[in-house]
C-alpha cells in the first residue's frame, strides 16, 4: 500500500490548497491511505469541526494533531466522537479525544499512533511518549494491525532521531511534524522502518512558519508581540509517500513538496 502523509496544514489558505491538490496527487502517485496533520489548519490556529471536515472532504483517512490540538474548545465533542481525528495520546488522561485509532481498508488495516514530543514543549505536559508508545504498540497488536504509523509532534529534532530508530523494526512509518520546515533525511531504518524527521508544511509559500513574514520579523527584530496571522498567497504542499508491504515494512520512501 502507499500512505501519504501531509505536513502541519496552516489556515484556511492551506486547506484550500489540499482541496484543490490532494484528489489529484491521489490520483497521479497511486495513493492508498492518507495521513494529514490538522492542528493548526483553522484560522487563527488550532482545529474546529469546519475545518477537521475540509481536510477529510479533501480526502484525508486519518487527521492527527498536537501542541494547538486542544486550543478551540468547539472541537472537544469532534475529537470525542469522530475515531479518525487524533491529538497526542500523551497528553493528560483528562483532555478530550484520544491518540489512536485503526481505520480498515478492506484489504488491509492500518494503526495509526499520534504522540507529542516533550522537549522544548514544556506547556504542553505530556507524558513519556517512548513509554505511551509501548502501551500503544500492544493495543495495535490485539487490534491485528501490521501496518502501524507513528505522527511525533516534536519541536526537538533529536527527539524526532531517537523516537525513530526506538521504534525500527516496530512500525511501518515514523514521521516528524509541528516544526514547519521539511527535512532532507528520508531514509529506510535497518529494520525496515520508514523515517523522516519532519514533513514540512501545507500552507502559504511567502511565510515565516505560515505567519506573515513581517510580524516574525518585527517580533524578533522590535520584540513587536502582535497576534500572528497566516499569510496569503501561492501555497505548498509537503510530505511524505511511504510505500508498505503486507508484512508492515517499508519498501519505498518519497519526500514531496507540490
Amino acid at each position: 500500500m502507499r500512505l501519504l502523509a501531509v505536513g502541519d496544514i496552516c489556515g484556511q489558505s492551506g486547506c484550500d490548497h489540499l482541496l484543490k491538490i490532494l484528489p489529484f496527487l491521489k490520483k497521479e502517485k497511486g495513493i492508498d491511505a492518507v495521513i494529514v496533520n490538522g492542528e493548526n489548519s483553522a484560522e487563527g490556529n488550532g482545529i474546529t469541526p469546519q475545518s477537521a471536515n475540509l481536510l477529510f472532504s479533501a480526502g484525508a483517512d486519518v487527521i492527527t494533531g498536537g501542541n494547538h490540538s486542544l486550543r478551540r474548545p468547539e472541537v472537544y465533542d469532534f475529537l470525542d466522537s469522530n475515531p479518525f481525528i487524533l491529538r497526542p495520546d500523551n497528553l493528560p488522561d483528562e483532555s478530550a479525544g484520544k491518540g489512536y485509532c485503526l481505520v480498515d481498508f478492506g484489504s488491509f488495516s492500518m494503526a495509526v499512533i499520534n504522540l507529542s514530543g516533550r522537549i522544548y514543549l514544556e506547556r504542553v505536559n505530556a507524558e513519556n511518549p517512548f513509554k505511551s508508545v509501548d502501551l500503544l504498540l500492544e493495543r495495535a497488536k490485539v487490534d491485528g494491525a501490521k501496518i502501524i504509523v507513528v505522527d511525533f509532534h516534536a519541536e526537538a529534532t533529536s527527539e524526532k532521531k531517537a523516537m525513530g530508530f526506538y521504534l525500527d523494526g516496530k512500525v511501518s512509518a515514523v514521521f516528524g511534524t509541528h516544526t514547519h520546515i521539511q527535512t532532507a533525511d528520508e531514509e529506510i531504518l535497518e529494520g525496515g522502518t520508514g523515517y523522516i524527521t519532519d514533513l514540512g508544511m501545507t500552507g502559504p509559500k511567502d511565510s515565516v512558519l505560515g505567519v506573515e513574514k513581517e510580524i516574525i520579523i518585527n517580533r524578533l527584530r522590535d520584540n513587536d508581540m502582535s497576534k500572528f496571522v497566516f499569510a496569503d498567497g501561492k501555497c505548498q504542499l509537503c510530505g511524505c509517500i511511504f510505500d508498505i508491504d503486507k508484512n508492515g515494512k517499508c519498501i519505498g520512501i518519497e519526500r514531496i513538496r507540490v
